[in-house]
C-alpha cells in the first residue's frame, strides 16, 4: 500500500539537483610569468615616457651621442670616440649657427652611429645662395675644431690629438665632395648645379677606391638629386638660382679657400704621425689605425 505523503527524506525518487562548482579561473598572462611578467609590464610602461623624452630636442641629442660614442668605442677605444663624436656636434652647431643667422630655425642634432648626425629645418632656404651659407657653416666650424685638436697636439705633443684632428679634417674634406647630400653640394649648387655632375664622377672614384657603402649611398641620393634637378620646371629654376654674380664669386672663393684649408691640415697632420709611428710615441693613447674607416656623413 503506497504511502500517500511518503516522507521526503526517505523517498529514493526523488531528484537531487547536481551542485554548479565554479570553473576554475585562468591564470593571466601576468600571473603566469610572476615576477619576469611584472618586469616586462614596466619596461613597456616606461618606453612612452621613453618616446616623450626623446622628441624633446635636447635629450635626443644626448641620447643618440651616448649611443653614437658607445658604437664608436668598440672600434677606437673611448677616448677617441669621445671626440669623434665631439667633432660631429662641432660640425652640425656649424649649420645651426648659419641657419639662425639666417632666421632659419632649425631642430637639435641627432646623431646615428656610422652615419654622423643631421639637422632639420623648420624651413626651407629662400634660394641657392641661403642653401649654400647654410651648407658651408658646417666645414667651416667643424674645420676651426680640427685646427684647435692640432694646436693642442703641437702644445702637448700627444699624437692622439694629432690623429683627432687628422680625423676632423678628412671629415670635413669628404662633406666638400661637390655631390647632394653631401655639403660640397649644396655650395657649388649656388654656382652650378651642373657641378654635380663632376662630384658624382668623383665620388664614384673614391667607391672605388674605399669600397664603402656610405659612398656608395651618397652615390645613389647624389644620382637622384640630379635627375629631381632635370625635372624642375625653368620657371622654378630660375627663381631659385637666381643669385648675384658677386655671390656666386664669393662662394666659389670661399669653398676652394676651405678645401685647400682642409686638404692641408689633413696632409700636415701625416708628418707627426709618421715621426710617432717610425720612433715611437712617449705619450700613447689610442687611435684608428685605418683612416679610410672614419670616412662618413657630416
Amino acid at each position: 500500500m503506497n504511502d500517500p505523503h511518503p516522507d521526503p527524506e526517505n523517498d529514493p525518487t526523488d531528484i537531487y539537483e547536481p551542485v554548479a562548482y565554479p570553473r576554475p579561473q585562468k591564470k593571466s598572462l601576468l600571473r603566469k610569468l610572476g615576477p619576469i611578467g611584472l618586469l616586462i609590464f614596466y619596461l613597456f610602461g616606461k618606453l612612452k615616457y621613453l618616446g616623450i623624452i626623446l622628441q624633446v630636442g635636447k635629450f635626443k641629442t644626448f641620447i643618440t651621442m651616448l649611443i653614437s660614442i658607445w658604437a664608436y668605442a668598440m672600434f677606437w677605444g673611448w677616448p677617441f670616440a669621445v671626440g669623434f663624436v665631439a667633432l660631429l656636434f662641432i660640425h652640425e652647431m656649424g649649420h645651426v649657427a648659419a641657419l639662425r643667422m639666417m632666421g632659419i630655425k632649425a631642430t637639435a642634432p641627432m646623431f646615428i652611429p656610422f652615419m654622423g648626425a643631421v639637422i632639420g629645418m623648420k624651413q626651407m632656404p629662400e634660394n641657392a645662395f641661403a642653401e649654400a651659407v647654410m651648407a658651408y657653416g658646417g666645414p667651416l666650424l667643424g674645420t676651426l675644431g680640427a685646427i684647435v685638436c692640432a694646436g693642442i697636439g703641437l702644445l702637448t705633443g700627444n699624437p692622439f690629438w694629432y690623429a683627432l684632428a687628422m680625423t676632423g679634417f678628412l671629415l670635413n674634406l669628404f662633406n666638400l665632395l661637390p655631390i647632394s647630400p653631401l655639403d660640397g653640394g649644396r655650395i657649388i649648387g649656388v654656382i652650378s648645379p651642373k657641378l654635380w655632375i663632376v662630384g658624382l664622377i668623383g665620388a664614384v672614384a673614391l667607391f672605388y677606391y674605399t669600397w664603402s657603402p656610405i659612398v656608395g649611398l651618397i652615390i645613389i641620393m647624389g644620382s637622384f638629386q640630379i635627375y629631381s634637378s632635370t625635372k624642375r620646371s625653368a620657371a622654378e629654376k630660375a627663381r631659385y638660382y637666381t643669385v648675384s654674380p658677386g655671390k656666386r664669386i664669393g662662394m666659389g672663393l670661399a669653398f676652394l679657400a676651405l678645401l685647400a684649408v682642409t686638404s692641408f691640415g689633413m696632409l700636415a697632420m701625416q708628418i707627426p704621425l709618421n715621426n710617432f709611428q717610425k720612433y715611437g710615441s712617449p705619450a700613447h693613447q689610442e687611435m684608428p689605425e685605418d683612416n679610410n674607416s672614419l670616412i662618413r656623413i657630416r
